[in-house]
């Protein structure tokens, strides 16, 4: 097992891991212990009683958090004539058409999201193998497969997150930065945390929330008590 380092020690000294913390709490707390030396960001983590085998309990989806995940992310959009021009003026990074196909494909991701009209879904599907793997491929539930491209880069740009669950039945989304007030990541968080009840599946059976924790990027997890949300 690899060292933990000094400041992951001290951080881990004031976590203690055999409770599970009131969210207002737990929040301070991450805030408390984080050690990067950069703004570093919140994350949310659900452990789900979902089977991700099962179609009908393939969590997945997008939400915009009201403050903001405090990054600005880049994106691409895949759209030809009036809604190319579209995606330009609501401030997209890149907009093409078989040209930025041809770029990806040599090894080009200098972009955080990919956003597509349907149309343009033929060409982009020849990506597949290339952005699916870095979860980048356009989705009609996530909202990124839209002829409204304009609407789709604004949320991106407000703070728009996806989120879909791993074949262990986890789901991570960030939730903000450790320079957030503690008020606006209560607020990305309520807005998260109703998101993922809504989208219990009426399939899933026991004690739908299994665990919750949130973290840092580099600090350790504090456990969250979600009976008490």
């Amino acid at each position: 097992m690899a060292k933990k380092g000094k400041k992951m020690q001290e951080a881990l000294k004031k976590v203690d891991n055999t409770k599970n913390y009131e969210l207002a709490e737990a929040i301070a707390l991450v805030k408390e212990i984080d050690f990067a030396k950069f703004d570093a960001t919140v994350e949310v983590a659900y452990r789900l009683s979902v089977d991700p085998k099962k179609a009908d309990q393939q969590i997945r989806g997008a939400v915009v958090l009201p403050n903001g995940t405090g990054k600005t992310q880049s994106v691409l959009v895949f759209a030809k004539g009036d809604k190319a021009k579209e995606a330009e003026a609501a401030g997209a990074d890149y907009v093409g058409e078989a040209d930025l196909v041809e770029k990806i494909q040599g090894g080009w991701f200098d972009f955080d999201v990919v956003v597509a009209t349907p149309d343009m879904m033929a060409e982009v599907g020849k990506l597949g193998r290339v952005l699916g793997p870095k979860g980048l491929m356009p989705n009609p539930k996530t909202g990124t497969v839209t002829m409204d491209v304009a609407k789709a880069v604004e949320e991106v740009k407000a703070g728009k997150v996806t989120y879909r669950v791993d074949p262990q039945g986890n789901v991570h989304m960030p939730m903000g930065k450790v320079s957030f007030s503690d008020e606006k990541l209560l607020e990305n968080f309520q807005t998260i945390h109703d998101v993922i009840l809504k989208a219990k599946p009426a399939s899933a059976k026991g004690n739908y929330i299994k665990n919750l924790v949130i973290t840092t990027t580099l600090g350790p997890g504090v456990k969250v008590d979600a009976q008490s949300l």
